[in-house]
């Protein structure tokens, strides 16, 4: 017999991975280049020559059995050191090799951070505008995640709704800065804030608050954002991590846990993390990938063109009439549609060969998200059709 819950699920795909598919069976009709498709967070820029000449010459250099076979459970103990030290070396912070937890990137680290934190039944917060996937991360372990009420203004965090939330529950705090779908990054101000409410609900509630603080697009932020790394502002905070963005790796799986040191019992969090793998049935990502990015800690992509891609998207939207909160990073734009069902907007900028992503999963109905990692001339020339679109159907705007 089939499980049900997975058999219900079927019927509730990802809007994300529906419009993708529709883009690129448009593409085969029309060319995939007259297709301006804004709905897939697929990092567009080339991995650096560099970390691709650091795989030829580990393929022709090392052992391969170092490069293919298993690492040990928590990952391979030179990599771990060296990630602590780089991290220490940015943030100011004292990791070492056993508060790293090498996972396969960020959604690996998160699904070990959940289940270090809660069991059936307890509760973690989030903030809407969310990434619609933290329903089924979350809800799946027997936890149950709840979701803050978007603050449309600047989409900071909703703290007078956030404490009214909190409850004997509350084992975490679920964050992601910066942010997607928004592109917001929560400035020093607010996650001190959100530190110092964590800090008093837990005495009062007698058990630790975690942040898991989820940092995909840690590295893409745009000049003169301030951009906190959380993890310094609250000791009990589990950052989740991938290279999927800052190197464009996503096929490669490539990310970790690093829990604070000061955060109680934090050496045995990362042991547990070995445990909990077994349960999961996630253990020793790729060797060959863990090696890879050891040698290149402080090397990015060039991240350079999603900022140039935003400003451009952002000046035309302005130009348009359309509401909208500037990014302060990512590849993700999230204007208010010019209707106030943002689906049937979506609906209408297909005949446009236009896809975009209505916010409802996202929780904030209303709004539309634009992911613009595709090639800056691409980007010039889907504004003329976004053009057409906006003064073609709503003329009186």
């Amino acid at each position: 017999m089939l499980v049900q819950q997975y058999v219900d699920m079927l019927g509730g795909k990802s809007v994300i991975r529906t419009l993708s598919e529709f883009a690129t069976a448009r593409g085969k009709e029309i060319g995939y280049e007259n297709v301006f498709d804004y709905s897939l967070g697929n990092p567009s820029v080339a991995v650096p020559q560099a970390f691709t000449d650091t795989c030829i010459r580990l393929l022709q250099t090392e052992s391969p059995m170092a490069l293919h076979g298993y690492s040990q459970s928590l990952g391979i103990p030179e990599v771990r050191a060296k990630l602590a030290d780089s991290l220490n070396k940015r943030f100011g912070m004292d990791y070492t090799g056993d508060h790293i937890f090498m996972t396969s990137a960020a959604a690996g680290a998160l699904a070990h951070a959940f289940r270090l934190v809660t069991v059936p039944g307890d509760e973690i917060i989030t903030f809407a505008p969310f990434f619609p996937e933290y329903m089924p991360y979350v809800n799946l372990t027997g936890a149950l995640l709840k979701v803050v009420p978007p603050n449309t203004e600047d989409f900071q965090i909703n703290f007078e709704a956030f404490e009214k939330m909190i409850g004997e529950k509350t084992m975490a705090v679920l964050v992601n800065s910066p942010n997607n779908p928004s592109g917001i990054v929560y400035s020093t101000a607010t996650i001190q804030r959100l530190a110092e409410i964590l800090k008093q609900k837990s005495k009062e509630l007698g058990h630790e608050i975690y942040i898991i603080s989820d940092e995909p697009y840690r590295e893409i932020t745009f000049a003169g954002v301030d951009a906190p790394y959380i993890s310094k502002y609250y000791d009990n905070t589990l950052s989740c991590y991938s290279y999927s963005k800052s190197l464009s790796l996503p096929g490669e799986r490539i990310g970790y846990l690093a829990i604070n040191p000061a955060c109680a019992d934090s050496k045995t969090m990362v042991q547990m993390c070995g445990q909990i793998s077994r349960g999961i049935g996630h253990n020793c990502p790729p060797s060959l990938m863990q090696l890879a990015i050891a040698e290149n800690l402080e090397l990015t992509a060039d991240l350079s063109v999603y900022e140039t891609n935003m400003n451009l998207i952002y000046d035309c939207l302005m130009e348009l009439g359309f509401t909208c909160v500037k990014p302060g990073g990512t590849f993700y734009i999230f204007p208010k549609a010019l209707e106030e069902d943002a689906k049937i907007f979506c609906e209408k900028a297909m005949k446009y060969d236009l896809v975009l992503v209505p916010a409802d999963s996202f929780g904030c109905p209303g709004y539309f998200r634009m992911a613009y990692c595709i090639e800056t001339e691409k980007v010039k020339r889907s504004l003329v059709a976004l053009r057409k679109f906006v003064e073609t159907e709503y003329p009186q705007r």
